[in-house]
């Protein structure tokens, strides 16, 4: 493979991801480092990945440009934490992360890193045509790599991936060995038939049923999401930006009389809600429209 030539811009980054590795270091250190970061371990820190992951997606879907560097780097910092804090124990380094990742993106991208094994007549992989045919080739890959560990379908699916991705990712690896609704009326039929046994378990008053035909219930929902092309994370996420921005003009409205919600009755309170709902979408057509 011929090696990517690293361009000044390259080693500007070299340098400040160096000074970021200096800092974390004098974090750890057991002697003159912070109490806080040298008491964490992988587990402990794991939580605060997690959230950092979500806040650069927040500020994405916010269009929070001017936020997104520091929300990056509160990211890139969970990953040199935990090198850091691995390296200390002897399990890997920092450049181990980037060697691994490196490697894999080679290997999954032959068509533009051709293998130095390659016979010389050889013609490079021919490129994917288009972003769902790389996706395709993508996905094959990891096929490859997961049959040559021995792997089941569904193995390697992070556990701690918020659950409706987690079903979605699930979903999408059964179906690419045949074992998936053929259309999205089959997806709408078994919901209506999970919904049924829902009530039929509440009837029963058995918590546990309840929870487990609930919990089909958004599995479903999750694979109508999938055979719809919608992310149902982003969805609900969208919605509960809704709502929130309408409980808000609730708040608002009563404030103006004086009161809160708490002193209203349910009946105002959604007059209220009808009321931004209609505002907001008066506001979507006039935008569809070029208003101002």
């Amino acid at each position: 493979m011929h090696a990517p030539v690293p361009s000044p811009e390259d080693h500007a980054a070299a340098a400040s991801l160096a000074r970021l590795l200096a800092i974390m270091r004098a974090l750890r250190d057991p002697r003159t480092g912070c109490p806080w970061d040298i008491a964490q371990d992988s587990a402990s820190i794991a939580p605060y990945t997690l959230e950092e992951a979500h806040e650069v997606v927040d500020a994405i879907e916010r269009a929070a440009w001017d936020e997104l560097p520091a929300e990056l780097g509160d990211l890139l910092l969970q990953v040199v934490f935990h090198a850091r804090i691995a390296q200390e124990v002897g399990r890997f380094a920092f450049p181990d992360v980037v060697a691994a990742i490196s490697a894999k993106m080679i290997d999954r991208h032959p068509d533009i890193f051709p293998p130095d094994t390659a016979a010389p007549e050889t013609p490079p992989p021919a490129r994917p045509a288009d972003a769902a045919a790389r996706a395709a080739a993508w996905e094959a890959a990891k096929a490859r790599e997961r049959a040559a560990t021995g792997a089941g379908t569904l193995d390697g699916i992070a556990r701690a991936l918020p659950a409706l991705t987690r079903a979605v990712k699930l979903q999408s690896r059964a179906a690419r060995v045949g074992f998936d609704w053929p259309a999205t009326d089959d997806v709408l039929a078994k919901l209506h038939e999970e919904l049924a046994e829902l009530a039929a378990a509440r009837a029963t008053g058995d918590p546990a049923a309840i929870a487990d035909e609930f919990g089909d219930i958004l599995f479903v929902l999750a694979n109508l999401a999938r055979h719809l092309r919608i992310d149902p994370e982003a969805a609900l996420r969208g919605t509960n930006a809704k709502f929130t921005r309408r409980f808000a003009h609730i708040e608002d409205a009563l404030a103006r009389t004086g009161r809160t919600p708490a002193d209203s009755t349910l009946a105002e309170m959604d007059t209220l809600w009808n009321a931004a709902k209609a505002a907001e979408r008066a506001a979507r057509a006039a935008r569809a429209r070029g208003e101002d």
